[in-house]
């Protein structure tokens, strides 16, 4: 496959030529997107959707409990839709638990102190309650964990591997945009949890359909498993996917066409930090020529950078701020190659609308 043509059929996979009806949509579309910066996580979705989307819509969805944040892929935090988290979870969950229990042994957390932060959970978010983190970390402290060092946070990721907590609304910000979630109960906030009859191939199918053209390492990098368990799940997903040669490693495609490329889809887009068009695949040099991934990331604090993108290839990064009163100004890029300084600019213009503008 041609790298023009790979290129192509990524941004519509993608949903970046041609968006989704709307931010649930899309998240659905992708299954996962990376969120451990929660705005940027927001901003894949919006990017991904048809018409001038607010923040406050984006977050109106987490209210709905349409939306949710958890852990359900390589022990990092994505936006997913409700209905796919148990699913998710019961492919990664034990394997990301078992990835952290050095470090649980470092902090001298057992099960028994899992069981007990368990409990106190469940009666603190009881009845449809709420808490920020700040307040869950005071209740463990109060109920006899100590969350210092770490020992809080880890405690919160593992009851949210177990199911039992999620990130659900978004706490309100005065003055700026929102940055917070609460923590409500997992049996009370999804609904109407989907059951795929067969998980692995559910995975490998919606990955392929959102990522294609892409491969088994691809899947194994993206999912957090092993490669020969990404093997199988593509081997399970049947005719929901094809496989395309592309020199000595093959790729998949949707058994289906990608969406229709949108007349309106612009040239120029400003994608979030983490962005899925750049981090889910093992080589990333297609979209991105090697003499700039260093500038994008992971970088040694394993940050990944927003992302200028031109027709496909990364031409550079882009900042901005969202501290109280430094939201309202403009995104700064920094180019690494030519592009277009009008196609840039209403690259970033999308964003600070999204961001900067009530819902």
């Amino acid at each position: 496959m041609a790298a023009l043509d790979l290129l192509a059929h990524r941004l519509r996979a993608h949903r970046l030529a041609a968006p989704a009806a709307s931010p649930v949509d899309a998240a659905r579309h992708m299954l996962a997107v990376q969120a451990q910066e929660f705005w940027g996580g927001r901003w894949a979705l919006a990017v991904r959707s048809r018409g001038a989307v607010t923040l406050g819509e984006v977050d109106a969805a987490f209210e709905r409990g349409e939306l949710v944040r958890a852990w359900p892929l390589r022990g990092t935090l994505h936006i997913l839709p409700a209905e796919d988290l148990a699913w998710m979870l019961s492919l990664t969950g034990e394997r990301q638990f078992r990835q952290a229990a050095p470090r649980h042994r470092e902090l001298a957390l057992d099960a028994d102190d899992f069981a007990r932060a368990e409990a106190l959970t469940r009666a603190a978010l009881a009845g449809g309650s709420r808490l920020t983190r700040a307040e869950f970390l005071a209740m463990l402290a109060a109920g006899g964990i100590d969350p210092a060092g770490q020992r809080g946070i880890h405690v919160l990721h593992v009851l949210a591997l177990r199911g039992v907590i999620v990130w659900g609304p978004v706490v309100s910000r005065e003055g700026g945009p929102s940055r917070e979630q609460y923590l409500v109960l997992a049996e009370d906030w999804i609904r109407d949890p989907y059951l795929p009859a067969d998980p692995l191939a559910e995975l490998a199918a919606r990955f392929v359909a959102a990522h294609a053209p892409a491969g088994a390492r691809d899947l194994a990098w993206w999912a957090g498993l092993p490669l020969g368990t990404a093997r199988q799940a593509m081997a399970a997903a049947g005719e929901r996917v094809v496989a395309v040669e592309d020199g000595t490693d093959p790729l998949h495609v949707a058994a289906h066409a990608p969406p229709r490329r949108a007349a309106s889809a612009p040239p120029v887009l400003a994608l979030p930090p983490f962005e899925e068009y750049y981090i889910s695949y093992a080589d990333r040099t297609r979209a991105c020529a090697p003499e700039f991934l260093a500038a994008v990331g992971p970088a040694k604090n394993g940050i990944v950078r927003p992302i200028l993108v031109d027709r496909g290839r990364v031409v550079g990064v882009w900042t901005h701020s969202l501290a109280v009163d430094r939201h309202a100004e403009h995104p700064e890029p920094e180019l690494f190659a030519d592009a277009d300084a009008a196609e840039v600019a209403a690259a970033l213009e999308r964003y600070a609308a999204f961001v900067g503008r009530p819902g």
